[in-house]
């Protein structure tokens, strides 16, 4: 019989004789009626041996909460930030202001935005470049380079100099004020570009609406300060005054990270990325005259390696995931073999790394902090410790465990010092990077 578009009826009677034929079916079906999948298909083997110890460790601090708002890339920045300065500072519980640098990165993407309008000014209302800019003006997310250009430009504060409030914790509403501002300021000045004003009046008129954006945010989140009276009593009740001093100057002094030996990697073995080049996303920014994004693309072993070496010098690691595959959030678990759809369905799952990333199934959506790794006797990594900020309440304490497997399938970049790499590809540094368009999965913001 020969083959049609549609689905005939005999085709459906075919896949119900194929169904009914195997009892295992009915089982499933009994299960998946009445539970939560990923209840059902749970490896418990899996569960089991995902326990927290690990061969090397960093002692981490009590664990931060991002709670409902998409800031995880600078919660993990600063938690690599804040072990430093907690060891400067002989503390055993400490955090840096989250909210201080989203009040900056908000205001600048707002510039980066109004920016980038400016610069496709003639740009075809519904062409796929404009409706790319124009669905997300100001998002929560973003990538290391980002943070970077904060911390250069803001310098840092303690969380207590500039605390959560409402809107940084819970940023929806917040975020709709804004990109309905953005979206509206963006038509403005095409229809002023159209009438004949030329770019300096644009901006002149930005400048303006980038002050309504300034008032909006520091409604939501208070203004932030630009000095602060620093003083503290140490883990040994040792009282400690500082005086009056700059984010930027308390950077220097308490956290002293060396930002200018960073460099990001990412691990995407597609086709159109060949490793041991270098990549931009175009339109992927926050500070405008910042930074761009840079990204060396690395196979598995150099990525892994970089990672190792780092934790057992000490050092945690920055990193972007996609959290949200092979994931128990309850027991903090990261696992490629947590769940056996494959049991429950009768079918095998067969896409690889590449494929999941070519066809849009997996791309960055979080970013954590690498601080242990569990080595076997040949220096092999078995399962890596994860501070997350999520809270307390989930994994232990709030740390996760991952599987080496699954730090190999859904890990994508890292932070990393230059020095951890391989002499040859420091060159590659130096090189102009390749620039990918807006919407390569790569511009996935963690």
């Amino acid at each position: 019989m020969p083959m049609t578009k549609d689905i005939k009826p005999h085709q459906l009677r075919k896949f119900e004789k194929a169904f009914r034929s195997d009892p295992r079916n009915k089982l499933a079906l009994n299960a998946a009626t009445v539970n939560p999948l990923n209840k059902i298909v749970q490896n418990r083997e899996s569960v089991i041996a995902s326990e927290h110890t690990f061969s090397h460790l960093i002692e981490g601090l009590p664990i931060t909460n991002q709670k409902k708002s998409g800031r995880c890339w600078v919660f993990a920045g600063l938690n690599l930030f804040r072990l430093e300065a907690a060891k400067k500072l002989k503390l055993e519980e400490f955090e840096l202001s989250q909210s201080y640098h989203m009040f900056w990165d908000k205001l600048e993407k707002a510039n980066y935005f109004l920016e980038n309008t400016i610069g496709i000014i003639d740009e075809a209302v519904g062409s796929r470049l404009f409706m790319h800019l124009m669905n997300s003006p100001i998002p929560d997310g973003g990538q290391w380079d980002m943070l970077v250009n904060l911390v250069r430009k803001y310098g840092v504060v303690p969380k207590k100099v500039m605390p959560e409030t409402e809107s940084s914790s819970a940023t929806k509403a917040m975020n709709e004020v804004l990109a309905a501002k953005l979206r509206e300021y963006a038509a403005e000045l095409r229809k002023m570009h159209e009438k004949g004003s030329p770019n300096k009046d644009l901006r002149a008129r930005k400048a303006e609406m980038l002050t309504v954006i300034y008032r909006i945010l520091a409604i939501h989140m208070a203004e932030p300060p630009a000095t602060f009276n620093w003083q503290w009593r140490d883990k040994d009740k040792e009282f400690h005054r500082d005086g009056v001093i700059t984010p930027h100057e308390f950077f220097e002094k308490y956290v002293g990270f060396e930002l200018d030996s960073m460099v990001c990697l990412i691990n995407c073995p597609t086709r159109d990325k060949p490793f041991n080049k270098l990549y931009t996303v175009e339109y992927l920014g926050n500070v405008v005259g910042g930074d761009i994004i840079r990204y060396l693309n690395v196979d598995m072993d150099v990525f892994k390696k970089a990672a190792v070496d780092m934790i057992a010098d000490g050092k945690a690691v920055w990193f972007g995931c996609d959290v949200r595959k092979m994931i128990d959030r309850d027991a903090g678990i990261l696992n490629t073999d947590l769940y056996d759809y494959e049991l429950l369905y009768n079918t095998q799952f067969k896409a690889d790394k590449a494929e999941r990333v070519d066809y849009g199934h997996s791309v960055m959506t979080h970013a954590m902090v690498l601080t242990g790794v569990d080595l076997d006797e040949d220096n092999r990594p078995v399962k890596w410790r994860v501070e997350n900020s999520w809270g307390e309440k989930v994994g232990d304490e709030g740390y996760f465990v991952m599987s080496d497997t699954w730090f190999e399938e859904y890990t994508y970049e890292l932070a990393v010092d230059k020095k951890y790499l391989p002499k040859e590809l420091w060159e590659v540094l130096e090189t102009e990077p390749i620039r990918l368009p807006p919407w390569d999965p790569m511009g996935a913001l963690a």
